[in-house]
């Protein structure tokens, strides 16, 4: 792996309170300036962005956002936050699409507009995709297909390039123990060759392919290695500082 590789850590709606979030962002940064091979980003909620923020030249944590209005002009949107906002805030990454977010009831279409909002802003999307059932007849794939071709409807190829693909199988989100690695490769091998379908192989060679769903240190370097994704995309872990500081130091250690 010759790129920087990627770990996102998707705070959720944790913790309770601005000090913890503080506390947890402030060991992250301080654990970041040690990496040589990786590039850390922390999602946090929204109203702890900014107190968690704040790049250096003694560490390397990027900060993302969990969501964004799909409006990119101000006006009547009572309880949205636009691209602007957040690039004001020091945002870099958005997580785009996530499956609580669609469970909620966010279509493809929808998804599209957020990912057209944060590519036109300059910053870097996070798409993700998933599938409920990983069923042995292989329909799942039509359904991971389907995702990335309504989520990326418009998409010029120059923008493609800059997006990046979180693969999160619904099933192992919150369960026991992650994918397995092996799968996960086929998973990645396959959304690769439906964006070389759309975008053509020079623009799908470029993109990012992440994996979450239940990853710790104990899992990350398997999934990394035999997995051969990009990076992953952390959840309930990321909010741990000891688990996400080993994880990401398992990661760096990747060569």
């Amino acid at each position: 792996m010759n790129h920087p590789k990627l770990v996102v850590g998707n705070w959720k709606m944790n913790p309770a309170t601005v000090a913890e979030a503080k506390k947890i962002a402030s060991r992250i940064k301080i654990a970041t300036a040690k990496l040589e091979h990786t590039d850390v980003v922390i999602c946090p909620p929204l109203a702890f962005i900014a107190p968690c923020s704040g790049r250096g030249k003694h560490h390397k944590m990027l900060m993302g956002a969990q969501t964004v209005s799909p409006e990119t002009e101000s006006g009547p949107h009572t309880g949205e936050v636009s691209v602007m906002m957040l690039r004001d805030l020091g945002v870099e990454y958005v997580i785009v699409g996530h499956s609580e977010q669609r469970k909620r009831g966010d279509t493809d279409e929808m998804v599209s507009r957020r990912l057209k909002a944060v590519l036109e802003s300059g910053l870097t999307p996070i798409l993700c995709i998933g599938e409920t059932v990983r069923d042995d007849s292989g329909a799942y794939l039509g359904s991971l297909k389907n995702q990335i071709k309504a989520s990326c409807a418009d998409i010029s190829y120059k923008d493609a390039k800059k997006i990046i693909i979180a693969y999160e199988p619904i099933w192992a989100i919150g369960a026991t123990e992650a994918m397995k690695p092996e799968d996960i490769y086929e998973t990645s091998l396959f959304v690769k060759k439906v964006f070389s379908d759309l975008f053509g192989a020079e623009t799908s060679s470029k993109i990012k392919v992440l994996y979450g769903g239940s990853v710790t240190f104990r899992n990350a370097h398997d999934i990394m290695v035999i997995g051969k994704v990009d990076g992953l995309l952390v959840g309930r872990e990321s909010v741990n500082a000891p688990g996400f500081i080993e994880l990401i130091k398992v990661v760096d250690g990747i060569k």
